[in-house]
């Protein structure tokens, strides 16, 4: 959630920060004449603000008989089948186990606290980098090898959208 919160604060918002301390560049071309403010701008450390909001933050109910298999909704059944047969399940992840409690990520900065650690979540999420011809430049977190990639928007929860 920190790599995250402080490559969009970067990525959509032009706002550097202690992980993503430089500067995107227009066009390949220097921004230094518009932003005068120093490097890092968050000096505040608000990636961390809102990698906290992130984690508090519940992920969408699975729906009734979705965890058991048992008598679920149709419209959760039928989304499941749907999933399968188009071949999202070569991406996306339907279930995944988190790092164990007191595992520490980030570069050091963040310690899986037990609420979080050793949990089964189903995220339906594509964690892998695609690049998808946009030619855009944007560099993801891990460096100018990932310009031009992007990540998927998770699944879960596509049922309430």
């Amino acid at each position: 959630m920190l790599s995250f919160s402080s490559d969009a604060y970067l990525n959509e918002m032009g706002i550097t920060n202690r992980f993503n301390g430089t500067e995107n560049t227009s066009l390949g071309n220097s921004v230094a004449a518009f932003d005068t403010v120093p490097d890092p701008e968050d000096t505040r450390n608000d990636i961390f603000d809102f990698a906290e909001f992130m984690r508090a933050t519940k992920a969408p109910p699975r729906g009734a008989g979705a965890e058991t298999g048992r008598n679920p909704d149709p419209d959760i059944a039928a989304g499941s089948g749907l999933f399968d047969s188009v071949g999202c399940g070569t991406c996306h992840t339907r279930t995944i186990q988190t790092a164990q409690a007191g595992t520490p990520i980030n570069g050091g900065q963040f310690t899986v606290p037990p609420a979080l650690g050793s949990k089964s979540i189903h995220p339906f999420g594509d964690f892998l980098l695609h690049d998808i011809g946009t030619g855009d430049g944007i560099v993801q977190n891990g460096g100018q090898a990932t310009a031009n990639q992007m990540r998927t928007a998770p699944l879960w929860g596509v049922r309430t959208r």
